[in-house]
C-alpha cells in the first residue's frame, strides 16, 4: 500500500487563519505611480501584500505563486505599473532571517507571478527598474547569509528576467546591500557592496570587501568610489545609498565604519568627493539591521533615514528630527515622485501609508503577517492559541468567537514576550509564562508570569542580572533568544525552564533550583560577544551554547530530554540527578536541535528535529529512537525537496491518536508522514482548485494537535488551524476503497450572537453583527457554499458539522448525503445534482421536497470531498416575493439539539454510514431536556410558519385563477360577482397573515408586522441562547398560532363552501373550475 496521498486528497483540506490581525516585519515597500490609493509591501515571512484603499485593508497577492515567503525587495515599473518585480529573501540578516529563491515578476499588477531566476542569491536587498523600459531591471543580491557563494552582487536583465548577467561582483563573501539609480539619467547607478556572514554563534558585519561602486553606462562597467576623498578610511560594513532626483549630482551614504567615522556622508559632485555630515549614533544603530537612507524626490535638502525611528533632515542631511511611526524598527520608505506627501513606510510592525508626509499613518492592525516562534493552547472553550510574536508582544488569540469572526478586540497580549517559548497553566488559562528577551525590563533570560485577571506581569527570571552589551562568557547562566518553558505534564504546580542548565520551580518562579549540569558544548569560541569587526551584536538575542529544546515524558514522571543549540542531546531518567549524553551519531556537530517530541504512544520512543541552517546547510535532520536514545535512526531519507530545494526542519510532532502519523514544519510549510517517517509528503493544495484553502507558503516554527485540530504557528503568516484532521488519521486505511465516509469529529455548538450575519451581501461588508466590526468579502463557492475572506479579523470555524468523504473516481450519477437523528429519522438530504436539474423533477406525492437543500450542492469530485452541514433542519416554505421575510426565512429551520446523529453517504448502490455527536457549549449550564425543549418549540414555530406560508401560496393560487375567470367571463355578471366576493374574503385573510404592500425589505420598519413576520421573529427569541424557552415565548407562540389557525380555518371554509359553490357555478356555465 502506498503511503503517499494523491494531491486530490489534500485539495479538500481547509485551513483557516485565526489571526491576529497585527502585522509583522516589513523591509520593502512600493507605491503605484498613478493610482494614489494603491501600495505594496513585502513581508519577511509572508509574501507580497497589496492595498487599493490607502492601507485601510491589505490582501496577499502571491499565494499560489511564490515558493518562498520572505520578500526583501519590491519595485513597480514607472512606465508600466502592471510590471512588478519582487526579490525574495530578507536582507536584514538577524537570527530569524528567512532565505528566498530568487526574483518573481508579474505583468498583470499582481494577479499572477513567475519566478524569473537568481534562485541561489537567497537574500535580495534592492531592485531598480529603468523608468522607460520595464524589461531593463537591476537586482542587488546579498547572497547566502550563512556562508560564501558566487551568486551575489549586482545583476542585470535586459529581457524582463528571461536572462541575467552579473555586472558587479566583489567576492563570494560580499554581496550588494543597496542599489540606487539617477532618476534623471538611469544609466548612472550607485551600489554598495557589503561583506558579511552570520553563523549560529556570531555575526560578522564588515570587512575589506565592503565599499561603494558607480556605473555611468547602465552597469556595463563600474568604478569603485570607496577610497575617494572624504569617505571613511579603514574597515567598512553595511552602506545605504540615495541619489537626489532634484539634484542628481548629490549623493548620500550612510556608512557603518570604525567608531566616529560611522555616520552620514554626502557628495555634491556625483561621488568624486565626500563630506561627513554627522556621526549621530541614533541614525546608525545596529547597522546590519537598518542602514537605509532615502532622498526626497523634489527637495534636494530633504533626506530620510530609517532606523529604530524614522529621521528627517531638511538641511541636506546634517540635522535630523524624528517622524513618529506606528511601530519601531523602521526599514523601507517609498515616496511618490509627484507628491512627496504620499508615502509608505515598512517597519517591524507592518506596512503603513501616509498622505501627509508622515504626520499620520494607516494602521498595522489589519495585516495577518505575525511572526511566531512557539505556541501553546489552553483548555478553555473555545480554546485559545498563545505565542510570542517577533517585534511585538506575546499574544492570545481565541480559536473562535460568538461574533462570527475573530477581531483584534478579542485577542490580548499575554505578557510582552516577543522572543521565545510560552506556557499556559493547563488548569488556569489566566496564568501564562513567557520568554521575553528583548522586550522586558531587567536582565538575564527575561521570564514573565502574566496574570490575565489582574493584567500584571511579574518578572520571575532565573538570574535577573543585566548582560546587554556583553558576551555569554560573562553570564552566570546563558539564556538564548528562545529558551524552553513548560509545565510538567504530571503536575501543573511544577514549571521548567532552560538556559545552559535545566531549572525547576514549584512556586511559580519565586525560586528556582538547578537540576542539571551544563548540557552544552560550552565552547569558549562560541561564548564571546557576537558581532564585529565594527559593531557588536549584543542586544540579548545572541547568546549560544544553550538548551534549545526540552521535554518531560508524559508517560514517566522525572524522565527529561534536553537538546542544545550546539548539537548535544541528553536524557535523565531519575528526575535530573544524572544525565546521559545520547546524541545521535549521525547528527552533525554544531546542529541546532529544534524540537524533541515524546511519542504519545510509547515511553521509549522520541523524535528529534534539527537544523544546520546557520552553517549554510539546508538539509533536513529528523531522528527517532525506540530505546530511550540507546540507538537512533534517520527518518529524513525520503524527505522531499520543494521546487528543487532541500528543506530545513524546525519542528516535529506525532499525532496523539494515530501512532506513526508525523508532522514536520520547514521554512516553506508543513509536511507529514503516514508511515513513521519512512516517506514524507508536503501538506499543500492548489490555491486555484479544490474546495479547501491550503496552508500558504510560510516558515512553520511550531505546531500542536488540539483534539482533532492541527494548530500551526507560522513565522510570517500568523496562526492557522486545520479543523478536523480525521481524514489524515484515516487516510492509510481507505486508500484502496472506492468510497469512504470519515467519522465526523464531535462538534460543539457555538451559538453566535443573534445579529451575526445581519449585515451582509455580495462584495465587501463592514459589520458582521452588532458590536462586531469585522470587514469581509463574501461570495459563493463552486458548490454553493459560502465563501468569506476576512480582511481585518481571523476566521471562525464553520458553523456546522464537517463531513469528509472519499471517492476514488468521479461518479457518473449524483451522490447523496443524508443526515438522520439517533432514531434514524431523516432530517435532511443533500445531492450533487445541479439545482436546475432538481427543479425540473416531479416531487413525490405532489408535495414540496423539503429534504433537499436547493442552495447547497454536494461536491462529488474524485478524491477527498468536504461538506459542512449547518446543523439546520429544513426551513419553512417560502412565499415568493415576500420582502418582509427576506433573509430571515432560513432561520426557520431549527438548529439540531445536542445529541447523537447519523450521516449516510450513498454512491450508486453503495451506502456508507457513520455516527457523530453534537455537544453543548461547555461554558453553558444547560440540560439535555432544556435543549430538547428549545428545539421542539423552534420546530413547532417552523411548522406553523410552513403551514402559514403554504396557506398564503394556496390563497394566491386561488386568487390568480379567480382573476383569470373574471377576465374571461367579464360578460357573466354572476360569475364575476361571485369571484370578486371570494377575492375580497381572500384578501382579508391575506392581509392578516402577510404584509402585501412592502416594496423593499426595509419597509418592514414602517409597515405593520403581520402574523407570519411576528411568528418568524419569535424564533430569534427562542434561539438567542442555549436555554429552555421562556414561558412568555410559549405564550406568544400560542397567541400567534391561535390567530393564524383562525385565518387558515377561514381559508378552509372559503375553499369548502364559497369556492365549491363558485365551481358549481362555472361548471354550469360549461367552463373549467378553480383547482386548489
Amino acid at each position: 500500500m502506498t503511503t503517499q496521498l494523491d494531491q486530490s486528497f489534500l485539495q479538500a483540506l481547509n485551513w483557516r487563519c485565526i489571526g491576529p490581525p497585527r502585522g509583522g516585519r516589513v523591509i520593502t515597500v512600493a507605491g503605484h505611480p498613478t493610482e494614489r490609493m494603491t501600495f505594496y509591501f513585502g513581508a519577511v515571512g509572508g509574501g507580497v501584500w497589496k492595498t487599493t484603499d490607502g492601507g485601510v485593508y491589505w490582501q496577499n497577492i502571491t499565494d499560489g505563486y511564490f515558493t518562498s515567503a520572505a520578500v526583501g525587495a519590491i519595485a513597480v515599473s514607472e512606465s508600466d505599473p502592471n510590471v512588478i518585480y519582487a526579490g525574495t529573501g530578507e536582507p536584514t540578516i538577524r537570527g530569524d532571517v528567512s532565505y528566498g529563491d530568487g526574483v518573481y515578476k508579474t505583468t498583470d499588477g499582481g494577479k499572477t507571478w513567475t519566478n524569473v531566476g537568481l534562485a541561489d542569491t537567497h537574500h535580495i536587498s534592492q531592485i531598480r527598474i529603468h523608468p522607460n523600459n520595464p524589461d531593463l531591471v537591476y537586482v542587488a543580491a546579498m547572497g547566502h547569509a550563512f556562508g560564501p557563494n558566487a551568486e551575489r552582487g549586482v545583476f542585470r536583465s535586459k529581457d524582463g528576467g528571461a536572462t541575467w548577467e552579473k555586472v558587479l561582483y566583489k567576492s563570494d563573501k560580499a554581496g550588494a546591500a543597496d542599489l540606487t539609480m539617477d532618476a534623471t539619467n538611469p544609466r548612472i547607478l550607485y551600489a554598495s557592496i557589503y561583506e558579511q556572514v552570520r553563523n549560529f554563534w556570531s555575526l560578522t558585519s564588515g570587512g575589506p570587501d565592503s565599499g561603494i561602486w558607480k556605473s555611468t553606462d547602465g552597469g556595463d562597467t563600474w568604478t569603485e568610489l570607496t577610497d575617494n576623498k572624504g569617505l571613511p578610511t579603514g574597515l567598512k560594513g553595511k552602506i545605504g545609498l540615495a541619489v537626489s532626483p532634484a539634484k542628481p549630482e548629490r549623493v548620500w551614504a550612510i556608512i557603518e565604519a570604525e567608531d566616529k567615522k560611522a555616520g552620514v556622508y554626502r557628495s555634491d559632485d556625483s561621488g568624486a568627493t565626500w563630506t561627513q555630515l554627522t556621526s549621530n549614533r541614533d541614525l546608525i544603530q545596529r547597522p546590519w539591521y537598518y542602514c537605509h537612507i532615502f532622498a526626497d524626490p523634489q527637495d534636494a535638502e530633504t533626506v530620510y533615514i530609517s532606523n529604530l525611528k524614522v529621521w528627517k533632515s531638511t538641511d541636506g542631511g546634517t540635522n535630523y528630527t524624528e517622524i513618529t511611526t506606528p511601530h519601531g524598527d523602521n526599514h523601507g520608505i517609498w515616496i511618490d515622485p509627484n507628491d512627496t506627501q504620499r508615502m509608505i513606510n515598512g517597519n517591524d510592525g507592518g506596512g503603513c501609508v501616509s498622505f501627509n508626509g508622515g504626520a499620520t499613518w494607516s494602521t498595522i492592525y489589519n495585516q495577518m503577517t505575525s511572526q511566531f516562534y512557539h505556541l501553546d493552547v489552553d483548555n478553555q472553550f473555545p480554546y485559545h492559541v498563545y505565542a510570542t510574536q517577533q517585534d511585538n508582544s506575546s499574544i492570545a488569540v481565541p480559536s473562535a468567537t460568538e461574533k462570527g469572526g475573530i477581531p483584534w478586540g478579542d485577542c490580548y497580549p499575554a505578557g510582552t514576550g516577543e522572543s521565545g517559548y510560552i506556557a499556559v497553566n493547563p488548569d488556569d488559562p489566566n496564568i501564562v509564562f513567557v520568554g521575553a528577551v528583548g522586550s522586558s525590563p531587567g536582565g538575564g533570560g527575561a521570564l514573565q508570569r502574566y496574570d490575565h485577571r489582574t493584567k500584571q506581569i511579574r518578572l520571575v527570571t532565573v538570574w535577573p542580572e543585566a548582560y546587554t552589551g556583553l558576551g555569554a562568557e560573562s553570564m552566570k547562566y546563558r539564556f538564548p533568544w528562545t529558551f524552553p518553558i513548560l509545565f510538567s505534564p504530571h503536575d501543573s504546580g511544577v514549571l521548567y525552564t532552560c538556559g545552559n542548565h535545566v531549572f525547576r520551580t514549584t512556586d511559580e518562579g519565586s525560586s528556582w533550583e538547578t537540576i542539571s549540569p551544563d548540557l552544552t558544548r560550552n565552547d569558549p569560541e562560541k561564548l564571546v560577544p557576537s558581532g564585529g569587526p565594527l559593531t557588536l551584536d549584543t542586544s540579548g538575542a545572541e547568546h549560544y551554547c544553550t538548551i534549545a529544546s526540552f521535554i518531560e515524558s508524559q508517560h514517566e514522571k522525572g524522565v527529561f530530554w534536553a537538546g542544545s543549540d550546539d548539537g548535544l542531546l541528553h536524557i535523565s531518567r531519575d528526575g535530573g540527578d544524572t544525565w546521559a549524553n545520547v546524541t545521535p551519531a549521525d547528527l552533525p556537530e554544531w546542529s541546532f536541535i529544534t524540537a524533541i517530541e515524546q511519542s504519545p504512544h510509547d515511553a521509549a520512543t522520541v523524535y528529534v528535529s534539527a537544523t544546520r541552517l546557520k552553517l549554510d546547510d539546508y538539509n533536513p535532520y529528523l531522528f527517532k529512537t525506540t530505546d530511550y536514545g540507546e540507538s537512533w535512526e534517520r527518518i529524513d531519507g525520503s524527505f522531499p525537496t520543494y521546487q528543487g530545494r532541500a528543506q530545513i526542519t524546525r519542528i516535529i510532532r506525532e499525532d496523539p491518536t494515530v501512532a506513526g502519523l508525523l508532522y514536520a514544519g520547514t521554512e516553506t510549510g508543513l509536511y507529514f508522514s503516514l508511515d513513521d517517517g519512512r516517506s514524507w509528503q508536503r501538506m499543500a493544495g492548489d490555491h486555484t482548485a479544490g474546495s479547501g484553502r491550503p496552508l500558504p507558503v510560510a516558515p512553520v516554527y511550531d505546531l500542536k494537535i488540539k483534539g482533532a485540530d492541527l494548530v500551526v504557528a507560522t513565522h510570517g503568516r500568523s496562526f492557522w488551524i486545520l479543523d478536523d484532521i480525521t481524514p489524515l488519521r484515516k487516510a492509510a486505511a481507505i486508500q484502496n476503497a472506492k468510497v469512504a465516509l470519515f467519522p465526523p469529529r464531535k462538534t460543539e455548538r457555538l451559538t453566535l450572537g443573534w445579529s451575526v450575519n445581519m449585515f451582509r451581501g455580495p462584495g465587501k461588508n463592514y459589520m458582521m453583527g452588532l458590536g462586531s466590526a469585522i470587514t469581509f468579502t463574501e461570495g459563493k463557492g463552486e458548490h454553493g457554499e459560502q465563501k468569506r475572506i476576512m480582511l481585518d479579523a481571523g476566521e471562525n470555524p464553520p458553523q456546522g458539522v464537517i463531513i469528509y468523504y472519499w471517492l476514488s473516481e468521479q461518479p457518473s450519477d449524483p451522490i447523496a448525503l443524508t443526515i438522520l437523528d439517533s432514531d434514524n429519522n431523516e432530517i435532511k438530504r443533500f445531492t450533487s445534482k445541479p439545482v436546475d436539474a432538481r427543479a425540473s423533477e416531479p416531487t413525490q406525492n405532489g408535495k414540496a421536497d423539503k429534504e433537499e437543500d436547493p442552495n447547497a450542492i454536494l461536491p462529488a469530485k474524485a478524491g477527498l470531498n468536504r461538506f459542512v452541514w449547518d446543523m439546520r433542519y429544513p426551513e419553512a416554505t417560502k412565499v415568493p416575493g415576500d420582502l418582509t421575510t427576506e433573509g430571515s426565512i432560513g432561520a426557520t429551520g431549527p438548529r439540531a439539539s445536542t445529541g447523537d446523529y447519523v450521516v449516510q453517504l450513498t454512491v450508486g448502490d453503495e451506502t456508507e454510514t457513520e455516527c457523530f455527536n453534537i455537544s453543548a457549549d461547555p461554558r453553558v449550564n444547560v440540560s439535555q431536556e432544556d435543549m430538547d425543549a428549545q428545539f421542539q418549540l423552534w420546530q413547532q414555530i417552523r411548522d406553523k410558519v410552513d403551514e402559514t406560508h403554504k396557506g398564503i401560496n394556496k390563497l394566491r393560487k386561488i386568487r390568480k385563477q379567480l382573476d383569470m375567470w373574471t377576465e374571461q367571463a367579464a360578460e357573466n355578471d354572476q360569475i364575476t360577482s361571485a369571484a370578486n366576493a371570494i377575492k375580497e374574503k381572500l384578501t382579508a385573510i391575506e392581509d392578516e397573515l402577510i404584509q402585501t404592500k412592502a416594496a423593499t425589505s426595509g419597509d418592514r420598519l414602517r409597515m405593520p408586522s403581520k402574523l407570519n413576520t411576528k411568528l418568524i421573529g419569535l424564533i430569534s427569541i427562542v434561539a438567542a441562547a442555549d436555554a429552555k424557552p421562556t414561558k412568555q415565548a410559549y405564550d406568544v407562540y400560542g397567541h400567534l398560532g391561535g390567530q393564524i389557525d383562525e385565518q387558515l380555518a377561514l381559508l378552509d371554509g372559503i375553499i369548502g363552501d364559497d369556492l365549491a359553490a363558485f365551481n358549481d357555478l362555472v361548471l354550469s356555465a360549461n367552463v373549467t373550475p378553480v383547482s386548489v
